[in-house]
């Protein structure tokens, strides 16, 4: 029996590869809609228009996809907190980088907020991050990262070695350090968006925000 027209051309379109990413292409829009247990794998199919077998060449079962989608939503995740640092003035003339304790604050401070605008901007993805048992030896993985190469974990990574460097972070409190502060402001999105804070106002979620962090830096 011969494949519809439209199925054959679909089909017949994708070169080694483009079937993998189109999956995960269709298991990202589900996860953004509703979160880690809207992706399904034949479903994944339809939308990319193969058949269910097709999808086994790239991954054996759903819990493959999502973790491919996972991987992809810390990517989305590291490419919000490279944004907020982006907007940083790192002009060297500029004042509030003349010193390089305030530039390493300021820096911080920019990737927890990334992180957070990632939680109330992208909730679904948010909660597909990190919806895979893991490990953090993994945190670097090249899957994870954003645009610029490198993933969350990396990018705070850096901000904590930019506290040591100036001097705010003593070197015996730097070890396993992105991990209170990771904790931390992971726990203030998932409230946002799934627990009891997800009801607040803009205004006071930006305002929990700021202080929770400034608790973060006294805890450092």
């Amino acid at each position: 029996m011969s494949l519809p027209p439209s199925a054959a051309s679909s089909r017949s379109t994708y070169r080694h590869g483009d079937l993998r990413d189109a999956l995960v292409e269709a298991g990202i829009a589900m996860a953004r809609s509703g979160g880690p247990d809207a992706v399904v794998l034949r479903e994944a199919t339809r939308r990319a228009g193969v058949s269910p077998n097709a999808a086994y060449r790239h991954f054996a079962d759903r819990q493959a996809l999502l973790r491919a989608v996972s991987d992809a939503a810390q990517g989305t995740a590291a490419d919000c907190m490279e944004a907020e640092i982006a907007a940083l003035p790192m002009s060297p003339s500029s004042p509030s980088v003349t010193a390089p304790a305030v530039a390493a604050r300021l820096l911080l401070r920019a990737v927890g907020t990334g992180y957070l605008r990632f939680a109330r901007d992208e909730p679904g993805l948010f909660r597909a991050a990190f919806s895979v048992p893991d490990h953090l030896a993994n945190s670097g993985d090249p899957a994870k990262a954003g645009v610029a190469g490198r993933t969350p974990f990396q990018i705070l990574g850096a901000a904590l070695d930019a506290w040591s460097a100036a001097g705010i972070l003593p070197p015996e409190r730097r070890a396993y350090a992105e991990l209170y502060a990771w904790s931390a402001v992971h726990g203030l999105g998932m409230l946002v968006i799934d627990g009891p804070l997800r009801g607040l106002s803009d205004d006071l979620v930006d305002q929990a925000t700021v202080r929770l962090l400034d608790m973060v830096e006294r805890g450092l």
